[in-house]
C-alpha cells in the first residue's frame, strides 16, 4: 500500500514544505497518563540516528530548514521548511527522526520536568485559564475536557517505555498522511512521501473519538479565582458546529454577523459603543466531534457585569430575532473575499487539504466552502441559529478575583442554576 499523498505544486519559489500528519492525537492518551501523545511527539526533536538535541537542532539548520510540531486531540502534524537544493537531505532528516528517533530516558526526564514548568507558568496566563476551565467544565466525561499537556501527577506515571511503545502506536503507516507544497514534482513528492512511510512501523489505524460530549444543561458558571486581578477573562459558550451538520456553513456565516469581523454585532457593542473590551469575538472551530461555539472578551473588573448581561442579551437577541438580509450581504462579502488570504501561498492550500484528510472533513469542504456560503439564505442562517445555539443552557468561564466581582457576574445571569469556583493554580 503506498502512502496516501497531496500535493500543491508550484515553482515560483525555490522552497518546498512538506507536511507528515498522523491520524492520532492526544485523545488517544490513557486515563491517567495525560500529556503521553505530547511528549512522544515532542521528544522527536530530542535525538535520532545517533544525534543528540543540539545536533540535530544543528543538521536542521545547516540544510536552511524549519521544522514544527503541533499535537492536537485528534491529529499529530510535523511540517519541515526546506529550500529546494535541500529538499533530499531535509527528506533524510525527516526519515531520522520518525524512524531513528533515540527516546533516551535522561532528555525524557528533562522534558517532564519542562512540561511540569510549563504548565506552572501557564497560571501566569489568564486568558489560558479562562480557556481550560471553559473546556473542563463544557467537555466534562468527554476526551476534549483533559489537558494535552498533561498534569504534574499524570506525568509523573509516564514511564519511558510508555513514550516508546505509544510512539509506535501514532507514527505508523496506517495513520500516515503526507502533503507537499512548492518547488517539487509529483514525482520527488511520491519518492519522498514512499521514503517516509517505509521508515514507520506497521500498526492498525488509530481509533479516535468521534463521539460528541454530553452537554451540561442549564446556565452554569465556573470561576477561575486570581488574587489582584484588575482585569477579566471570559467566554461564554456552548456545544457548536460539526462539518458534516446540514446547518454548518449557515452557522458559520451567522457567527461571522453574531462575532467574526471588526465590525460585527458583538464589536459594535462592546467595544466600540462601550469600550468594555479591546478585543471581542465569537468563534465555531471544527474537529472530528462537535467542538464548543465561543464568545471571548477580557473587560475591566469594573466592567465584567455590565458585559456579560449584554453577551446574554445579544445572545438572546441573535437566537431569536436572528440576521438581517443586509447583515447576511455583508458576512458573504466578507467571506469571499477574506477567503484569498487562505489560499495565496502552495504551503496553505495543501494545509487546507491535509486537514480534510487528517479530520474526516466532507468532499471538497474548503473548495466548496465559497459556493455553499453564496447559497445560505437568512432563513438558513436564522434557522441554524436557533438550532444550535442554547441561550437557555450557556457555560460562563471568568478568570478574575472573586471577592472584587464575583457576586456581581454572578448576579449578571438570570437563571444561573450553578457556579463553581476555582483555584488559578488548580492545574
Amino acid at each position: 500500500m503506498s502512502a496516501r499523498l497531496l500535493l500543491e505544486e508550484c515553482h515560483d519559489l525555490p522552497l518546498v514544505s512538506i507536511m507528515v500528519g498522523f491520524r492520532a492525537g492526544a485523545t488517544l492518551d490513557p486515563e491517567g497518563k495525560e500529556g503521553l501523545t505530547r511528549l512522544a511527539v515532542r521528544m522527536l526533536r530530542r535525538g535520532a540516528a545517533g544525534m543528540d538535541m543540539p545536533q540535530l537542532a544543528s543538521a536542521v539548520d545547516s540544510i536552511g530548514a524549519e521544522f514544527a510540531e503541533y499535537v492536537s486531540p485528534n491529529a499529530v502534524h510535523l511540517q519541515m521548511e526546506t529550500i529546494t537544493r535541500s529538499f533530499d537531505r531535509a527528506v533524510d532528516l525527516l526519515c531520522a527522526i520518525l524512524g531513528q528517533a533515540t527516546f533516551d530516558p535522561d532528555e525524557l526526564s528533562r522534558l517532564v520536568r519542562e512540561t511540569e514548568q510549563e504548565i506552572v507558568e501557564t497560571r501566569n496566563h489568564d486568558r489560558a485559564l479562562c480557556g481550560r476551565a471553559f473546556r473542563r467544565t463544557l467537555f466534562q466525561g468527554h476526551p476534549f475536557a483533559r489537558r494535552m499537556s498533561g498534569l504534574p501527577g499524570s506525568l509523573a506515571c509516564i514511564g519511558h517505555e510508555d513514550v516508546v511503545r505509544h510512539a509506535g502506536r501514532v507514527f505508523c503507516r496506517d495513520n500516515l498522511v503526507v502533503a507537499f507544497a512548492g518547488d517539487v514534482t509529483e514525482q520527488q513528492a511520491q519518492g519522498a512521501a514512499e521514503r517516509i512511510r517505509a521508515v514507520l512501523p506497521e500498526g492498525a489505524a488509530a481509533e479516535r473519538v468521534s463521539r460528541d460530549a454530553v452537554w451540561p444543561r442549564g446556565r452554569r458558571m465556573v470561576f477561575v479565582d486570581k488574587p489582584e486581578r484588575t482585569q477579566t477573562q471570559m467566554l461564554v459558550g456552548c456545544a457548536g458546529t460539526h462539518p458534516r451538520d446540514e446547518d454548518h456553513t449557515a452557522f458559520v456565516v451567522g457567527s461571522t454577523v453574531f462575532g467574526g469581523t471588526f465590525t460585527s454585532r458583538l464589536m459594535t457593542e462592546v467595544r466600540t459603543k462601550r469600550g468594555w473590551s479591546y478585543g471581542a469575538y465569537s468563534s465555531a472551530p471544527i474537529d472530528l466531534c462537535r467542538e464548543s461555539f465561543t464568545v471571548w472578551t477580557h473587560p475591566d473588573a469594573k466592567d465584567v457585569a455590565p458585559c456579560l448581561a449584554l453577551e446574554i442579551e445579544l445572545l438572546e437577541s441573535w437566537h431569536a430575532k436572528g440576521v438581517s438580509a443586509r447583515e447576511l450581504a455583508f458576512a458573504k462579502r466578507y467571506l469571499t473575499r477574506s477567503a484569498a488570504f487562505e489560499v495565496d501561498t502552495a504551503s496553505k492550500r495543501a494545509q487546507r487539504r491535509l486537514v480534510e484528510a487528517l479530520y474526516d472533513l466532507p468532499e471538497r469542504y474548503y473548495d466548496g466552502f465559497l459556493d455553499r456560503v453564496r447559497a445560505v439564505t437568512v432563513r438558513d442562517v436564522n434557522e441554524a441559529v436557533r438550532q444550535r445555539v442554547t441561550v437557555g443552557s450557556l457555560l460562563i468561564a471568568v478568570t478574575g478575583t472573586h471577592d472584587r466581582v464575583g457576586e456581581g457576574v454572578s448576579r449578571a445571569v438570570m437563571g444561573l442554576e450553578a457556579v463553581e469556583r476555582v483555584p488559578f493554580d488548580l492545574e
